[in-house]
């Protein structure tokens, strides 16, 4: 009996442990050895261009997620096009993503010290978690070991990201085709806290909701009307703040904002139609966003698994635009 009890401690102490190697190959600490200090040389890249630009911030954090969601978190929306072949960086929903020059100045440094080591995909995970810190928001532990993937199709990006324009409906299957919850998609909306939109993400919310030249029913009537000074019909140029205010810090403003009807895209509004997310941005709001903070690293992580390269699948890039 002894001896059983004595293996089921080491069972569960085991699996403690392995709960540090999430299901997918990656770990904190993975290149301890191989490059030890490349967080603090990571975090200084991200430092030196957001110190001086914040609203970097929020093109760096949708940039790795617009990764993840497309092919898995394995770098391929940093491949510029070739003659052969449009790459996601091409696709309409990724040309406003900005601070590849971020990315590069990682890179760069990083293989001054660790060549040949660090992939690119580890890096925009870094670089994204550094830009949210470094605006007054979250940090968390990112697991690595991601390579980097030999492949980026601008179709697959159109077809695979979700967009401005989705219902609860098509979020949450799209969401769930990669393994994250409702909870995940209530959380990681949050990110529209900080950064800008293009009118043409919304307008049709303002002028022409259902084809019949009206205005969303689920937006708040001032704030379309404080918008309307801002965005024409068929505006392609102007961009407005997502978070009015605060667009370049990273708070729970945002769940405010979804409260009171004042999410630009259909995809914020469509939040207050389930009743799980309903419930969350009530809850947020109620404790002034107690938890925020603590669960958008938790869904980072989350995502940061989807679909990743490792063992000896990939490469590990010497420049993250090209393939080696």
């Amino acid at each position: 009996m002894a001896s059983l009890k004595f293996l089921s401690i080491f069972i569960v102490y085991f699996a403690i442990l392995l709960g540090f190697v999430n299901s997918q190959g990656l770990e904190l600490g993975f290149y301890k050895k191989t490059c030890p200090n490349l967080e603090a040389i990571v975090k200084k890249a991200v430092a030196d261009f957001v110190s001086l630009d914040p609203t970097l911030a929020a093109p760096l954090l949708r940039m790795h997620f617009h990764d993840c969601f497309v092919r898995g978190c394995d770098g391929s929306v940093l491949l510029n096009s070739t003659k052969s072949n449009k790459a996601e960086k091409d696709a309409i929903a990724n040309l406003s993503l900005r601070g590849f020059q971020v990315i590069d100045a990682a890179k760069s440094a990083l293989e001054k010290q660790c060549p040949g080591t660090v992939s690119c995909a580890d890096i925009l995970a870094l670089v994204a978690r550094d830009a949210v810190s470094l605006i007054n928001g979250p940090t968390w532990e990112v697991p690595l070991g991601r390579r980097d993937g030999r492949v980026s199709v601008l179709s697959e990006a159109t077809t695979n990201l979700p967009t401005p324009f989705d219902n609860f409906t098509t979020l949450k299957t799209r969401f769930g085709a990669l393994g994250l919850n409702v909870k995940d998609l209530v959380v990681l909306s949050g990110g529209h806290t900080i950064g800008v939109s293009h009118c043409f993400s919304f307008g049709s919310r303002l002028y022409n909701f259902t084809g019949k030249g009206d205005m969303d029913p689920n937006m708040d009537k001032n704030y379309i009307a404080q918008l309307k000074t801002k965005c024409k019909p068929n505006d392609v140029t102007t961009t407005v703040e997502m978070d009015p205010g605060s667009f370049k810090t990273f708070d729970t403003d945002y769940y405010t904002l979804v409260s009171k009807r004042r999410g630009l895209f259909v995809s914020d509004a469509t939040l207050l139609t389930d009743k799980q997310t309903r419930t969350y941005v009530s809850a947020q709001l109620s404790s002034n966003g107690s938890t925020f903070f603590e669960d958008f690293g938790v869904s980072m992580v989350n995502m940061g698994k989807i679909g990743v390269l490792n063992g000896k699948s990939g490469e590990i890039r010497k420049r993250c635009a090209f393939i080696n």
